[in-house]
Order: structure tokens, then sequence, then C-alpha cells
């Protein structure tokens, strides 16, 4: 194939998508489901660990719950790297199936081939499971009580740089070419669904993040629209920051418990998640939401860690954020008691345990074992 054909087929390939984006698509209300199956996925690298940890935790806490038939906890095997690579398929055709039986997803982390791997080039598999349950908010919190800090980042999911990330262009030796999609549809539900939650949450400020000045087509499309959703709410406080500008303000403390809700397109919430994460105390003690129509899958936002089971230290990984995306899960299906109850637990273990992930300190063991007994 051609570059020219390529590009022709990349384009064609998402005027279909935005086509599919203009179906209503039905929420779930999960106070009418007889039983809600909460489908949980290991992952790869340190996934097999933290995940056995969410799951002995939520056991316990759910366990009327999950006595009674209201609540299923179903295992779905198979989203390893290695049966990735072997059936070619970034996400297999029978674990899409099981995923989609379930109403919700709580997932440790996957791993993704790099270009130094010697690897297949297989796209990862969050922005497949994204795409195809089409998770369009990626939901991140960040508190920190003592700094008066409580934000709350939505982050598109579906599109920008992610989207098309494994279909771009070697033109010539020379010359490669990666693509950025930005839709009107894909940014005004993004953008709705945060101004309805700073709404609901006392209109709290809402900050847009694009480097507009320069990616003119993609991100000016991007805040334009934003904005254009932000006039459907005068009582809310809406501006504007470039990413760099914003990488800089949350770590200036004289000015960054101003901020409550961001919107940001993909790869910018990616990279300013992280950072507000670490400033929280690191990507270990985060969780998020990926949010949409039918389907909502929670996961922790750090990666495999290979390194950590290369060096036999598996054992000492952090669960904190996986159970940290349990209680946005709890919230999300509705039962919000049972949330408070595990994140009340979670803030004891943060301040009584120490888990560095290096080998020293306490055991994944440890966190579950202290978890569970002060729930």
């Amino acid at each position: 194939m051609s570059y020219m054909e390529a590009f022709e087929t990349i384009v064609k390939d998402q005027l279909a998508r935005v086509k599919r984006l203009a179906e209503t698509s039905e929420l779930t209300d999960y106070s009418k489901l007889d039983k809600i199956i909460i489908g949980t996925i290991d992952g790869d690298g340190i996934g097999p660990i933290i995940m056995d940890s969410c799951r002995k935790i939520l056991e316990k806490l759910l366990a009327d719950e999950l006595a009674a038939g209201k609540i299923e906890i179903r295992e779905i095997p198979g989203l390893t790297l290695e049966n990735r690579i072997a059936k070619m398929e970034t996400v297999p055709a029978d674990v899409l199936a099981a995923i989609k039986e379930c109403h919700v997803l709580l997932k440790g982390p996957t791993t993704t081939p790099g270009k130094g791997d010697n690897l297949p080039n297989i796209e990862s598999a969050n922005v497949t499971l994204r795409r195809e349950l089409d998770l369009f908010a990626n939901v991140r919190p960040v508190v920190i009580p003592e700094k008066n800090i409580d934000w709350i980042f939505y982050r598109e999911n579906t599109e920008g740089e992610y989207a098309l990330g494994s279909r771009g262009v070697d033109i010539n030796d020379d010359i490669s070419i990666d693509f950025k999609v930005t839709t009107t549809l894909g940014t005004t539900r993004l953008a709705r669904a945060a101004f309805e939650y700073a709404k609901a949450n006392g209109n709290k400020n809402v900050s847009i993040v694009t480097k507009a000045n320069i990616m003119k087509k993609t991100d000016g499309k991007f805040l334009s629209l934003c904005y254009d959703v932000a006039r459907d709410y005068p009582e809310i406080k809406t501006d504007d920051w470039y990413v760099d500008i914003m990488a800089a303000n949350l770590v200036n403390d004289q000015i960054n418990s101003n901020f409550n809700v961001v919107i940001l397109p993909n790869l910018y919430g990616d990279i300013i998640t992280d950072e507000a994460a670490q400033i929280q105390g690191g990507v270990g003690t985060a969780g998020s939401a990926n949010v949409g129509g039918r389907y909502a899958m929670f996961e922790a936002i750090h990666g495999s860690a290979p390194r950590m089971i290369a060096d036999g230290i598996g054992e000492y990984a952090n669960p904190s954020s996986i159970s940290r995306a349990a209680v946005m899960m709890l919230r999300h299906i509705g039962y919000s008691e049972k949330a408070a109850q595990l994140e009340d637990a979670l803030d004891k273990a943060q301040k009584a345990l120490d888990l560095p992930g290096d080998g020293t300190g306490n055991t994944a063991s440890d966190f579950t074992d202290f978890v569970t007994e002060n729930l």
C-alpha cells in the first residue's frame, strides 16, 4: 500500500467512526440490574499480584452482596502479552467477548511492546479497549488535603495522538508521519461530562488544557468546542492554559489549589495526570476511571513494571492504585458507602505502611492484610 492509499484509508476509517459516534448510546442504570457483573483482568508484570490483592479486599468488603447474588466478581483470563502475540490480536476476540458480558471492568496494567523490544507492533490494549467499548472519558482524581488540592482530570480517551498510534506512515527513509484526530462529537461529550461534574459538585472551576497556539487545527478545535459547551454553564468559572504552563503550575503551590476540574486531549492528559499523581505520592497511589455509555473500566494508572518481576521483587508491588480504582468503580455502580469504607482503609494504609516498590518495606500481602483488617 502506498502512503497516499494509507492516508485515504485512515481518513475513511475516521469518517466512519464519526458516523458511529452520532448513534445514541443508552446509559446503564445499575440500580435496575438484578446482578452487577464486575470483570477482573490481571494483566502483565505485577498485574496479577496487585489484582489478587484487590480481589481479596473486594471479596471481604462485598461479602454480603456476593453471597446474595447482587454482585459477581468474574475473572477474565487471556489479556496477557504472550497470548496477544500468539494470536496477533491487540485484544483477543474471545477476551473482548467475555469483557462485553460484564457491566464494569477492573483491569490490571498491560504491557505494550516498544520499538526496541523486538516484538510485533501490537497496539496498546488500553487504547483498543477504550475504542471498542467507547470509553470516551478517562477520569483521574488527585486529592492532597494538606495542600488544599482537589483536582479531577477529564482526559479525552479515544482520539488525539493515540487513536492512530500504530498506524503512522513511513513516507521514505527520511520522513515518518503520525496522526492526531479531534472530532466535534468526541470533544463535546467529554466537555459536557466535565462541566456536569463541576456543576454537580458545587460549580467547581474548569480549566481547558491544549497547545492551541501550535496545533491550530486539532487543539484549536478542542479549545473552541470546550468553550462552546462552557456557554451552557455560565455560573462556572472557565479558563484555559497551554500544556507546558499547566505542567509548571501544578507544582506551583501559590496557585495550584485554584484548579479543580481540568479538561485535556488524550496525550496531554496522559502526561499531566501522571505528574499530578506523582505530586499526590506517586503513580502507585492513583486510580482512574474510563467511562462510556454502556461500559466503564477502572484501572491503575501505572505500567506493568516488568523490571520488578525480572528482579524478583514483584511481591513488593504497591497495590494502592488498583484499589483506588476500585473505590471509583464502587461509586460508579452506586455503592457509595462501600466506596467510603474502602477509601478510609486505603488512607490508613498509605499512612501506616511503607511501599517504595524497591524490594524493601512492606509487601503487597502486608497491604492486603492491613486493608482487610481495617474495613
